[in-house]
């Protein structure tokens, strides 16, 4: 299985790149996993926030196959703790699906589009974080589950 977060926009933190490359390295130790980063939309600032979310919703769409399991992260999806998102896991693992593609909205979430072609939602946390730094805190959970799964020592239970 390949495991592919796809996000808008890039990430200008130097400081955030370079913790979210250490823990994209460090997956690939357990499984094969893809970073893709759909560009900012060009005169955002112009356009209304239906719009906005539309065209990045289309953009999104492009990149989704067939077959692919679309997982949102958004603010209204299922909570997990770390080790039941281990669990969810090796639940896809075990499905037999080719790719899982975990997908960060733009600023203002996704279009209907993209609510209704995926197959699951899941929240990080009911607080909001910037969709630069969620990139981090989902590839290091990534890595948490991987090492929750194979009974590493990084998770303390």
């Amino acid at each position: 299985m390949t495991i592919k977060l796809i996000t808008i926009g890039k990430t200008d933190n130097s400081q955030l790149q370079e913790l979210i490359s250490i823990y994209t390295e460090r997956l690939k130790h357990y499984i094969k996993f893809e970073f893709e980063i759909i560009p900012d939309l060009k005169n955002a600032k112009k356009l209304s926030e239906a719009l906005q979310k539309q065209k990045e919703g289309a953009l999104i769409l492009k990149k989704i196959n067939p077959g692919d399991v679309l997982i949102l992260l958004d603010e209204q999806g299922k909570p997990l703790s770390s080790m039941q998102f281990s669990d969810y896991l090796q639940k896809h693992m075990n499905s037999g699906i080719k790719n899982l593609v975990f997908i960060i909205g733009g600023p203002y979430g996704f279009s209907e589009e993209v609510y209704n072609k995926a197959n699951g939602k899941l929240s990080l946390s009911k607080m909001t974080f910037s969709h630069q730094m969620i990139r981090l805190f989902f590839i290091e959970q990534l890595y948490r589950g991987f090492t929750i799964l194979k009974n590493e020592p990084y998770h303390h239970r």
